[in-house]
């Protein structure tokens, strides 16, 4: 092994760990500000390290140091303190563990030899996302059981036949998409997604799979515990349900894995049905071959983004009430000479690029990126639809998910199984 692919094995392991986690944070701040949005206040606005608040991120720092620093209880009346601590562990790691097989970017082709873009370079691809996502909610379960609490019991129990449920549905939506592609690896999936449909409309998933889209998001709502699927916690009925006899780090951990696996299914949504890391009319080779014009495309609107986000930081950190020595004013002077740096930085280093190591490895590196950039982007966009919907739609009654799963989503994914099938045999 080479000292090439040794950097590469690194640099994907930790792209596959760290992005994830780092995730967390703009997640639980996405919630937060998105949940003020839809409500019409402030939100997180008053947290801050020397007058600094980084637009409300700085108050997840300071809930880190309260689940850190709480005291880390285990009720007498739990018998099984084993699995009681084990449980939080498994939600977090499968969380984590289940993106590991999806593309963050196309195969990175180096001096001949091909490197995938994944975490673990499996051919497995969704089956490996589908057997561990389903291995998660063991771990809701056992937290349930061993809390010896009705409301843990009564949330693992609701946990278990949500899954039973809305796994089916998602399984055969899954079916419907591999019949279209040909395929489980993530990877030829996200480059078939990269041809046009009558030479002008990109095959994304959401094009070719519309009905199988839908029921998909639909089950990994479901899946994730999110509203307004989020029945083995509810507050109203269960108290806190599952993870109601846990505190500091260990709810923490129930906390982080839900903000993971919402991260992990929106990276698998966007991979099945949104062209994964494609961008829309330009597939990997367009871009290779047209690598030197869309740098400088890039130089060029760099600036204007930068401009517009700058107005956005002025606009939006200032008293509502002006004073002659506004701190929010200060701080937003702040962000914005620290904005104006990075694209200068970037600038240079797209100029470097142009005069010096274009063509050849340098494109592909520089494809490479541009298509990470790409699958975060559209990631994060699906995660705020999760926000989106968790602010806008009351939760379900019991009765009610059950039956959206089973009389409702069920029948829809079959008959999108023998549609697709009839149309896929009737255009061989």
């Amino acid at each position: 092994m080479s000292q090439l692919d040794i950097l590469l094995l690194v640099l994907r392991v930790a792209f596959g760990a760290f992005v994830p986690l780092c995730f967390i944070a703009v997640l639980v701040w996405m919630e937060r500000r998105g949940a003020a949005f839809f409500q019409d206040r402030s939100g997180p606005n008053r947290a801050n390290i020397f007058g600094f608040r980084a637009a409300g991120l700085v108050q997840n720092l300071a809930d880190a140091v309260k689940l850190i620093t709480k005291e880390d209880v285990i009720p007498d009346h739990v018998k099984h303190k084993f699995y009681f601590v084990l449980a939080p562990v498994i939600v977090f790691f499968i969380s984590v563990v289940s993106f590991a097989a999806i593309p963050f970017a196309d195969v990175l082709i180096i001096n001949g030899k091909e490197y995938i873009m994944q975490t673990i370079p499996t051919d497995l691809g969704i089956l490996w996302f589908l057997a561990l996502a389903g291995f998660a909610v063991y771990g809701i379960i056992l937290a349930g059981w061993a809390s010896h609490n009705k409301y843990g019991i009564l949330g693992g129990l609701r946990a278990a036949a949500q899954v039973i449920s809305y796994e089916i549905p998602m399984g055969l939506a899954i079916v419907s998409a591999l019949i279209v592609y040909g395929t489980v690896s993530l990877t030829e999936i996200a480059q078939f997604q990269g041809q046009l449909l009558f030479g002008f409309i990109p095959m994304w998933g959401i094009v070719l799979q519309p009905l199988g889209a839908i029921i998909f998001i639909v089950a990994a709502f479901a899946e994730a515990n999110r509203t307004p699927f989020d029945l083995a916690e509810g507050e109203s009925e269960l108290v806190a349900g599952f993870h109601v006899e846990y505190s500091s780090m260990k709810f923490g951990m129930f906390f982080m894995g839900e903000y993971v696996a919402m991260f992990t299914s929106s990276a698998i949504i966007v991979t099945l049905y949104f062209g994964g890391y494609q961008i829309p009319w330009l597939n990997t080779e367009t871009l290779v071959e047209y690598a030197r014009p869309i740098t400088l495309l890039i130089m060029v609107l760099l600036p204007v983004f930068a401009k517009l986000f700058a107005m956005w930081i002025e606009k939006n950190n200032k008293s509502h009430y002006p004073r002659v020595d506004d701190p929010r004013v200060k701080e937003a002077n702040v962000y914005i000479k620290g904005l104006w740096g990075l694209v200068a930085a970037l600038e240079i280093v797209l100029f470097i690029y142009l005069i010096t190591v274009s063509g050849g490895v340098a494109d592909r590196i520089l494809v490479t990126l541009l298509q990470i950039i790409t699958f975060l982007v559209k990631t994060t966009l699906m995660c705020f639809v999760y926000v989106w919907v968790r602010w806008t739609l009351p939760r379900f009654r019991y009765d009610q998910l059950q039956r959206l799963g089973w009389q409702t989503l069920l029948p829809l994914s079959l008959l999108n199984i023998f549609i697709t099938s009839a149309v896929v045999v009737a255009l061989s």
